[in-house]
């Protein structure tokens, strides 16, 4: 068996729906996904899973908070997974400027707590078990126009909360493989986008909001750039590692397409102008400038040669690939929009962006 946390979010659900695709032809190893089901885990993100006989019932569910030790004590004493791929976090920078307290617990007691059990279960498995960590190129910090890419060897220097949280919890799994002889693996990821990505992050919120005919907003003068990945590479990017990364080491998954915010926004919306045409005038007439936010770092950039090297790993798609993909996705499932956006994502948005729209139990189970 295999666990997966935060596996009804983004980018663990795609990793759930990719891994089974795998299975469905190469093994029959079951799969346990843990998710607490905040606002951004949907178990909808988990339905071509959930179908009654689907993968023979090798996909179980529970609903825990990893911040809980009740909790993940009472699984430790029914389940003993082979491996921990752990991407349950808070992961909205905003978010967590408004709310630090609940990035710390998460991110870092939460992760403490994963890696307790995992020194247990090595005891019992061996050295065949594996802690993969899904972490984030935002623990580096911010970058120069002329300075090299993120490596795995760059300095940390988190800038927000959220990056401050993760880079503790990168921390704190370099020191069980360090002090405790943990078997441990960290990947630090770009930029993700992609099919179920929760509607506040840049690329879901300017289709969704672009198509309801609002204000498309952008903070500050919109150079800020970033390096852009789609989900399902980072997810076989990951694979790549679990299956045959070197223990204790850290392994950086990126896009290789810098992008500035103001280029993404313009590309959604040339998409959108020929997928989806407005009556009259482009999506980009809906762009509207706002304040910048608090620590806004100016660029990301992912050097890839390691994984490269090692693993034999490169993503498949481009951002123009991987971007039209994403837009089509989200114009073929409005309903799985309009169910995750509640009054409260939208009051949050309305005091994150200043821009007022008036238009408008422990037991796991089989999937």
């Amino acid at each position: 068996m295999i666990l997966v946390t935060g596996g009804a979010g983004f980018i663990g659900s795609n990793f759930v729906l990719e891994w089974c695709k795998r299975q469905a032809n190469q093994g029959d190893e079951r799969l346990l996904v843990l998710d607490c089901l905040t606002y951004a885990g949907n178990l909808e993100n988990l339905a071509q899973v959930s179908e009654e006989g689907r993968f023979d019932g090798r996909v179980l569910f529970s609903r825990v908070d990893i911040r809980d030790q009740a909790a993940m004590a009472a699984l430790e004493t029914e389940f003993t997974p082979r491996a921990i791929v752990h991407f349950a976090a808070e992961s909205h920078v905003d978010r967590s400027i408004h709310g630090p307290q609940v990035f710390v617990e998460t991110n870092v007691l939460g992760t403490l707590n994963l890696l307790q059990w995992g020194r247990k279960l090595q005891d019992i498995v061996g050295d065949r078990f594996r802690f993969l960590h899904v972490s984030t190129d935002e623990v580096y910090g911010s970058l120069q126009p002329s300075d090299p890419a993120f490596s795995e060897s760059t300095p940390y220097a988190p800038n927000s909360p959220y990056s401050a949280s993760k880079a503790a919890s990168d921390h704190l799994v370099r020191a069980w493989h360090h002090s405790f002889g943990l078997n441990t693996l960290t990947t630090n990821c770009s930029n993700n986008y992609g099919p179920f990505q929760f509607p506040e992050k840049l690329i879901p919120l300017l289709i969704t909001r672009a198509i309801e005919g609002k204000k498309l907003p952008i903070y500050g003068d919109g150079l800020n750039v970033r390096d852009w990945l789609f989900v399902t590479d980072h997810c076989d990017g990951i694979l790549s590692v679990l299956e045959k990364g070197r223990t204790g080491e850290v392994y950086n998954i990126g896009g290789d397409s810098e992008r500035t915010n103001l280029a993404v926004v313009e590309a959604v919306c040339l998409i959108l102008d020929q997928l989806r045409p407005k009556p009259s005038g482009s999506y980009r007439d809906q762009i509207e400038f706002v304040r910048d936010r608090p620590g806004h770092d100016r660029r990301y950039a992912i050097n890839a040669a390691k994984i490269r090297d090692e693993l034999g790993w490169a993503p498949a798609e481009s951002f123009d690939s991987g971007l039209i993909k994403t837009v089509k996705w989200y114009l073929e499932h409005p309903q799985w929009v309009e169910r995750v956006k509640t009054g409260a994502y939208r009051e949050w948005l309305d005091k994150q962006y200043a821009v007022v729209d008036r238009s408008g139990s422990n037991t796991a189970s089989n999937l």
